[in-house]
């Protein structure tokens, strides 16, 4: 069964949310919730492609898409950019000393939405709009 739709649907969903994250000041769970979202969006294209998913790295599903699809240096260059944000915005082990939310910026969480909103138009783009992206749910 093709759930194609359902993780581009997925993905438009947290993208919203990380809207919301971003207007309550949660700089690096906005960021961690982009790249989820743009990691969503890749997989969409990789399950409407029927190529295998695999991972969270945005980079290899990047790579893998380009195998069969045009894929432009700037959604290359969003990716490697969210992929970023997988583990830091999470764990306080991944910096010397302070949280999560004390190491990650407002302008962060402002390039990340940027980053992802391309990402998933790049997917509906080869997927099709989501039923959400039809009703207009999805901004």
């Amino acid at each position: 069964m093709q759930r194609a739709q359902d993780w581009l649907r997925e993905a438009e969903a947290e993208l919203d949310a990380a809207q919301s994250l971003l207007d309550g000041k949660h700089w690096s769970w906005c960021c961690f919730t982009c790249q989820q979202a743009a990691e969503k969006a890749l997989k969409a294209v990789c399950e409407f492609l029927r190529i295998p998913q695999f991972g969270h790295n945005l980079n290899m599903l990047v790579q893998a898409i380009a195998a069969q699809r045009a894929v432009s240096d700037s959604i290359r260059t969003a990716c490697a950019r969210l992929n970023r944000y997988y583990i830091p915005t999470r764990y306080p082990n991944a910096f010397d000393r302070g949280a999560p939310a004390d190491q990650f910026l407002e302008e962060d969480a402002h390039q990340a939405l940027e980053d992802t909103r391309e990402v998933v138009k790049f997917a509906q783009g080869i997927v099709g709009p989501s039923r959400c992206g039809e009703t207009g749910a999805f901004s």
